[in-house]
């Protein structure tokens, strides 16, 4: 199966951004023009977090095999109800944050809660695609890697217990 490149994420659109739970509406306008300035901003500081955060929760648990479907090539997440971008790409030394420019081999959109329950193991990665609440464009096949990968890896955060 041949990839699709995909430049970028098609953006979720102001008038249909989801709110982040417990956001009064009311503050929604307000909420929409921050997200609006976000998504214009460069992704490399954002970037440069993730890969981090990837470094130390994710890289020593990864298969080969997921190491070497990711290595090289960029893959984009976008935090829908933020306007918060990020573009990886996994190298001989771990991750990194790629340049603004170039194809990705895969991007994922989700909000800031679904990223944060599939990492802590809360939310199932198919019922969130099924339902449109994550959503995968570009190489279909890598995408089918990761997440099996990530299945297999299980949570990569634990929530804290009082």
């Amino acid at each position: 199966m041949n990839p699709m490149p995909v430049s970028s994420l098609s953006g979720s659109g102001t008038a249909t951004r989801p709110l982040p739970p417990g956001l009064p509406v009311a503050l929604g306008g307000i909420h929409r023009r921050i997200c609006d300035l976000v998504e214009h901003l460069p992704s490399a500081p954002p970037s440069t977090l993730a890969a981090l955060a990837l470094n130390r929760w994710l890289l020593h648990r990864l298969p080969d095999d997921a190491r070497h479907a990711l290595q090289g090539r960029i893959v984009a997440l976008q935090v829908s109800d933020f306007g918060l971008r990020v573009r990886l790409l996994l190298g001989p030394g771990g991750f990194s944050a790629a340049a603004e420019q170039g194809d990705c081999a895969l991007c994922i959109r989700a909000t800031a809660r679904g990223y944060l329950r599939l990492a802590r193991g809360e939310e199932d990665p198919d019922r969130l695609f099924f339902e449109r609440e994550l959503v995968m464009e570009g190489d279909t096949e890598l995408g089918l890697v990761l997440k099996n990968s990530l299945d297999a890896i299980g949570p990569l955060w634990q929530a804290q217990r009082a």
